[in-house]
């Protein structure tokens, strides 16, 4: 939801969609615009109506070959130390190196005892250490003169940094110290306490970074990713310092540790690495291997429901079961298994002081591991959407069926918008909508239609062109947000987090490429009328909506009726 940051504030898209919780920012929410190079891609959709299939064809595959070109020789290493903690680089060369510590933790994993606790350790970050001070802390980080960022979300804790490449030494002492050894004050716990809690006051009154969090915890209620990102204030005074050391000693073990970087060779970055954390022990049960370059996953456990059948799937051994008919809700073992479970529900919070009423429709969707992940991203870039506002020119999204169809046909929506956020198990895919009051009455059938018709091959009206534009859009956003270093690392961490390999750029291209328009109707159908046989991992997925309002109510017709109308609620398809 947040991000402690030195010198520059850093809000950055993870390029990778499917590895998300894009959202602590709030991933959830995920919007694909890419400027420059989209501009290009939606004059070329235009031209390619009028100069038939021929010359269509002939372009596609030439933006395949750009995109195939890419060189494959600086291919992502990684490597698993005795200990258990995965090394991961990618020597892309350049001025600056960027490098990360990426925590298999997060509100997720909380229990009721530890509610709030990855937002406040989160908040902890690059203060007093074991060997630093808080004073040295800040001197040091200034002194290298570079960028260093802290993220907590739903299902990763993460430290980076961005500095001088010969500053990599220095770079990895300072992120192994406050990862692994940090003090945790009364002092600085009562200072951030503070903070934390003009922050949440602040969120609350931005409808755009607390919807989509009511919106998890509407949609997953009391259950893993419905768990707060943000620490409850009603929690904040019972966020001691036991409390934040026993939950980094709880899940920061070196099997849910991952250590990238890049701009740098893997040589020197697995020395290093293996100087600040290989002595880090590993948990009883861990298995130890000896050292050795790999793409073999960790042994840490995952959710007890996400897929294996995915083709990027983890190789990870299945998770432990807890055989007790009382499973201990506060144990790691619990915590570190227990699906997420979809279960709907509706919000509706009357503020008349607003000037728009928010509306968020949301579904159950696919988690990081499925097979159609692809194409699920692909619809939502191609729904699109955006605000009102738009400085105008190509390449800002205004082709896509959001824009088209909402936006530019109805001048009382202020905002409208797709979202997609996945996790390991599960995901939420869905629409936002902001409007006048005096638009409400029309809000919830408009809704149900733009949903409704990417479910129906005959009456939706995607075409080709359509779906060649949304498809070119997705693969240029992910190219271009790699430009950044930061984002480059974070991408790194935590695909090796969630595959244990690196998924490279050619690879997610060509499978974009393959999404066609019976993916996306299949999809659509899937998400928005799942049938009562449709399966997310081994349960039935749960065809209810979630609804979360915000402003002035008076006048809005029931959601989930319109939405019941067009067979887009319950589990069984209409």
């Amino acid at each position: 939801m947040r991000r402690s940051t030195w010198t520059v504030q850093v809000c950055c898209i993870l390029p990778v969609v499917m590895t998300v919780p894009l959202s602590s920012r709030p991933f959830a929410r995920v919007y694909f615009e890419a400027g420059g190079g989209r501009d290009e891609v939606e004059a070329d959709d235009t031209r390619r109506d009028d100069e038939g299939e021929h010359e269509q064809g002939r372009k596609e595959r030439d933006s395949g070959r750009a995109v195939a070109e890419i060189d494959l020789s600086m291919a992502a290493v990684v490597t698993t130390l005795a200990n258990g903690v995965r090394v991961a680089s990618d020597p892309t060369p350049g001025h600056f190196v960027a490098a990360g510590v990426y925590v298999d933790a997060g509100s997720r994993y909380e229990s009721a005892r530890t509610r709030g606790a990855a937002h406040m350790t989160d908040r902890l970050a690059f203060k007093s250490t074991a060997s630093r001070s808080a004073e040295e802390m800040t001197r040091e980080i200034e002194q290298l003169g570079g960028q260093f960022i802290s993220s907590s979300s739903r299902e990763t804790i993460l430290y980076q940094a961005s500095t001088y490449t010969h500053s990599l030494p220095s770079v990895l002492s300072i992120l192994s110290d406050t990862v692994l050894h940090p003090q945790i004050t009364q002092e600085e716990l009562d200072i951030q306490r503070d903070a934390a809690l003009w922050e949440v006051g602040e969120i609350k009154t931005k409808p755009d970074m607390i919807l989509p969090e009511l919106l998890h915890e509407t949609a997953f209620a009391n259950n893993t990713l419905g768990n707060p990102l943000l620490c409850p204030e009603d929690r904040l005074e019972a966020m001691t310092p036991d409390v934040i050391q026993g939950y980094m000693r709880t899940w920061y073990r070196p099997d849910r540790l991952v250590v990238a970087a890049a701009g740098v060779e893997h040589d020197a970055l697995l020395e290093l690495a293996d100087r600040h954390f290989g002595s880090v022990k590993p948990v009883a049960s861990s298995t130890s291997p000896s050292t050795s370059t790999t793409s073999s996953s960790s042994s840490a456990p995952r959710p007890a429901s996400a897929s294996p059948s995915a083709p990027f799937s983890t190789s990870a051994p299945s998770p432990a079961t807890v055989s007790s008919s009382s499973p201990d809700v506060e144990s790691f073992e619990y915590l570190s298994t227990a699906p997420a479970r979809y279960t709907g529900g509706q919000l509706l919070i009357e503020d008349g002081e607003q000037e728009f009423t928010h509306v968020y429709v949301g579904y159950e969707g696919l988690s990081i591991h499925d097979e159609d992940i692809y194409a699920l991203a692909t619809l939502q870039v191609l729904l699109g959407g955006g605000g009102s506002f738009s400085a105008g020119g190509p390449g800002k999204g205004m082709y896509s069926r959001l824009y088209t169809s909402v936006l530019n046909q109805y001048h009382a929506v202020d905002f409208c918008s797709a979202f997609h956020h996945c996790y390991l198990d599960s995901g939420l895919f869905g629409l936002s909508i902001s409007v006048h009051p005096s638009f409400l009455f029309r809000t919830p059938e408009l809704i149900a239609q733009q949903l409704d018709a990417v479910t129906r091959p005959m009456g939706g009206g995607i075409g080709e062109t359509e779906l060649r534009r949304a498809r070119n859009q997705l693969k240029s956003s992910l190219a271009m947000a790699l430009e950044s270093r930061m984002v480059q690392v974070e991408d790194l961490g935590r695909q090796v987090q969630v595959h244990d390999r690196k998924i490279s750029m050619p690879e997610m291209s060509a499978l974009i490429d393959r999404v066609t328009l019976s993916d996306l109707f299949r999809v659509a159908n899937r998400v928005l009328r799942p049938s009562t046989s449709a399966l997310v991992g081994d349960r039935k997925r749960n065809g209810e909506p979630t609804v979360v309002v915000q402003g002035q109510l008076r006048g809005l017709p029931d959601v989930r009726d319109a939405l019941r109308r067009r067979g887009l609620a319950g589990s069984a398809s209409s």
